[in-house]
């Protein structure tokens, strides 16, 4: 079996941002910290390693480079699943965990939970030693800048999908959510099935846009349901299932990998952070 790993920081990025030589870098960074664990373990450890590099950076919104809610806050969400059993865990509005993803990973295999919210989230993650923040650390210039112009419509999130050589899929995502949020809205990132999934029997996806309309649409799942129910290709079902998106007046894009190790990278905005490697080795990086 192949070994395929594919990610994103964010989709609806505007040109005006000018993204360039720091973002590619900082993806770059997230594609070889992913698949190193790839070559050597799982593809969960591998999603995993992936976003916890991209929510270091105060360059993409997740993590250290979250977006400020309406009240100047920060809130937080993250999900992984796994293909093999369907394991599941998330978290959301939190405020200080460093790597919402790890806590995520937490959820699912340490509690019976799948997903926790607020102060819950952040309880365990405090008791099982993960590594907290004080609120001054998310708040960065960048998001800052963006909360004055009060760009509303400026989203983005990040994430990843792998295919081990076992032929497992996983997939994991995260955000800051989008510039001001009400307190407490939680999106589709967290939401299993909607922003994140992965089923061995069909693909692993993780999703990036309007939050609202992923939800609605239930696109990570709708995209493997269209596999198995209706046989078609992994690209014509992440096509259709954007189409969906933009039906109900969102935008946004996803990166998917499918059980044979076939990848899909669409999106319907002005551009979308992304990266893969591959199952013959070739690595991709492209913004728009």
């Amino acid at each position: 079996m192949s070994m395929v790993i594919s990610i994103h920081g964010g989709a609806g990025v505007l040109r005006k941002d000018k993204p360039g030589a720091q973002h590619r870098a900082v993806l770059k960074q997230a594609l070889d910290a992913g698949y190193e664990v790839l070559k050597n373990g799982g593809s969960l450890d591998a999603v995993v390693a992936a976003v916890t590099v991209l929510e270091d950076s105060p360059l993409f919104n997740a993590g250290r480079g979250s977006c400020f809610n309406a009240d100047g806050e920060i809130e937080m969400d993250a999900s992984v699943m796994e293909g093999d059993r369907l394991r599941a865990g998330a978290v959301a509005a939190v405020r200080h965990i460093r790597n919402p993803v790890l806590a995520a990973r937490l959820v699912m295999d340490k509690t019976r939970h799948v997903l926790l919210a607020g102060e819950g989230a952040e309880r365990l993650a405090r008791r099982m030693g993960l590594k907290l923040e004080p609120a001054a650390y998310f708040k960065t210039e960048r998001q800052l800048a963006a909360a004055r112009r009060k760009l509303e419509n400026y989203h983005g999130t990040v994430g990843a999908v792998a295919l081990d050589r076992d032929g497992n899929l996983a997939a994991a995502t995260s955000t800051g959510g989008y510039t001001g949020k009400l307190p407490g809205r939680i999106g589709d990132s967290p939401i299993i099935g909607a922003g994140t999934y992965a089923d061995n029997r069909a693909c692993a996806v993780s999703g990036t846009g309007v939050g609202e309309a992923f939800i609605r649409a239930a696109v990570a799942h709708d995209i493997g349901a269209r596999m198995r129910y209706r046989g078609v290709s992994l690209a014509a079902a992440a096509r259709a299932a954007l189409a969906n998106v933009k039906r109900l007046g969102g935008d946004g894009g996803l990166v998917a990998v499918d059980r044979r190790g076939n990848v899909a990278m669409p999106f319907n905005s002005e551009g979308m952070y992304r990266a893969c490697v591959d199952r013959r080795g070739r690595r991709t990086l492209e913004i728009f």
